[in-house]
């Protein structure tokens, strides 16, 4: 059985446009079109439905951050070509499309260790390596050896690439991709306790 955007966002009570996004960053399995009509597997929508969230009592820390982003724009910057999340990017061109420039308390995303990135609520990638930041005189900051840990290209199953060598990157990216985070922020960067009273 297949469902319209309208009646998937419906069964998973979000928004359409919330939906969408997970369509165009290419996350979704198994879609079809019919006209200008997206046509989404029941089983997917009900995959989604019932994903776990984020253990995050799980992590060392009391506090972590979470990058908010949009699907993957074309950037109009010398050092990247995209800003943004899309399953189709390669990891070199991911990394440099979530490595910033946010407004955020940057000793406090570096304090955390690890920075997943959510999509429409699901977490889509993880970040870490975020020791060390920069400051540009917008007030913006960014974390230059930032290390891309993994990323999602099916959240229905999922399926997780990852592009980190080290254990404890594989740790972070096998606990928190794929899983969903909500989190609330007026801007990029949100924090959200873990509940660990570490």
């Amino acid at each position: 059985m297949l469902l319209t955007t309208g009646q998937a966002a419906e069964e998973l009570g979000c928004a359409i446009t919330t939906l969408r996004r997970l369509v165009r960053a290419e996350v979704l399995p198994g879609l079809s079109r019919r006209g200008v009509r997206v046509m989404i597997p029941l089983p997917v929508v009900q995959a989604l439905s019932t994903r776990k969230y984020a253990a995050l009592d799980q992590l060392s820390v009391k506090e972590i951050a979470v990058l908010r982003v949009d699907v993957a724009q074309p950037a109009d910057e010398p050092d990247r070509d995209w800003i943004g999340f899309a399953a189709t990017l390669g990891p070199d061109d991911l990394l440099k499309a979530l490595r910033g420039w946010w407004r955020c308390d940057a000793a406090s995303v570096a304090a955390g260790g690890v920075l997943p990135v959510t999509l429409s609520g699901y977490v889509v990638a993880v970040l870490t390596g975020l020791e060390q930041w920069e400051r540009n005189s917008e007030g913006r900051h960014a974390f230059p050896n930032a290390r891309l840990a993994g990323y999602v290209t099916d959240l229905a199953t999922p399926q997780i690439t990852f592009t980190s060598s080290t254990s404890a990157d594989r740790r972070h990216a096998e606990l928190l991709l794929g899983t969903r985070l909500t989190s609330h922020s007026g801007g990029a960067i949100a924090y959200i306790p873990t509940s660990n009273a570490a």
